[in-house]
């Protein structure tokens, strides 16, 4: 199953006879419950509200970065709670900035659970082209739901394979945040500024049409792969970011051209937890 769903083959689906699941997964890193307060405002009719820190979160700790992937097992109950089995379809669901939705889709991935896609221009482009909003609380009631896995970590890596591939001439290292953040001329959440040596900059916000998401959020094709021009598709690629979200909209732009990539979720915040780990404050 392809990672982007259109509001068009979204009403298609839920115009039909087959299972699926829609999950909200707003979220804002600045305002904690951004997520809940936005959910009770409106949602997509039928969906229920995936909490990002605690349901895609696990405990942070001393490795592993802000935002570390929840536990595999937590993970598949927190799922099953939703009612997804293997024969559900799920689809996940932001503002339209692709962060949040990114986020659930790629942990599910990573339990081998595919049959999952991001809803392109999210909530804003559903609302624009027609779509119910409702204000009640989906509260989900699933008994006996078993989701069979087989966890998938090919396209993950982590700190260590990362330091393994700096400056090696094989391999791209994205950096997904603002360029004020690449270059740490200011850092708002981590304690260290800068970039991991050797990381290119391409600021996940570039690539998404802003001022309107009717016809999706992602610029078009053409226009992202001029935005990535310069990577050689024959080389390794990593994403990364402050601390594993907003690297998947890069990621879903990758696929979506289809480049290769793999993507770093403990993302710097998990790089400068290693105090031998070396910061570049300059253009790479």
């Amino acid at each position: 199953m392809k990672k982007l769903i259109s509001v068009e083959e979204l009403f298609n689906l839920m115009n039909s006879e087959k299972k699926y699941v829609i999950l909200d997964c707003r979220f804002d890193l600045m305002n904690k419950t951004y997520g809940v307060d936005s959910y009770k405002e409106g949602h997509i009719e039928g969906a229920f509200l995936v909490d990002v820190e605690n349901d895609l979160t696990d405990n942070v700790r001393e490795h592993g970065g802000r935002h570390p992937f929840k536990n595999h097992k937590d993970f598949i109950k927190i799922m099953e709670s939703y009612g997804v089995d293997n024969d559900t379809i799920v689809i996940t669901y932001d503002d339209g900035d692709m962060q949040g939705a990114g986020r659930l889709l790629y942990q599910l991935n990573n339990i081998g659970f595919y049959n999952v896609a991001a809803l392109n221009g999210g909530l804003t482009s559903y609302k624009e082209n027609g779509g119910i909003i409702e204000k009640k609380i989906n509260t989900p009631n699933f008994n006996n739901i078993h989701l069979d896995t087989k966890i998938d970590n090919s396209f993950m890596v982590n700190m260590e394979y990362v330091k393994s591939k700096l400056y090696d001439k094989n391999t791209i290292i994205i950096d997904s945040r603002s360029n004020p953040r690449y270059l740490g001329l200011e850092e708002p959440v981590d304690k260290k500024a800068g970039h991991i040596p050797g990381a290119k900059n391409y600021f996940f916000m570039d690539i998404l049409n802003i001022e309107s998401m009717k016809n999706g959020s992602y610029k078009s094709d053409e226009v992202l792969r001029k935005h990535f021009e310069k990577l050689d598709p024959n080389k390794e690629i990593i994403v990364y970011c402050g601390s594993g979200i907003s690297l998947m909209v890069n990621a879903l732009a990758l696929d979506k051209i289809g480049i290769p990539y793999k993507i770093y979720p403990g993302s710097f915040s998990d790089w400068i937890s290693y105090d031998d780990n070396k910061i570049v404050t300059e253009k790479e």
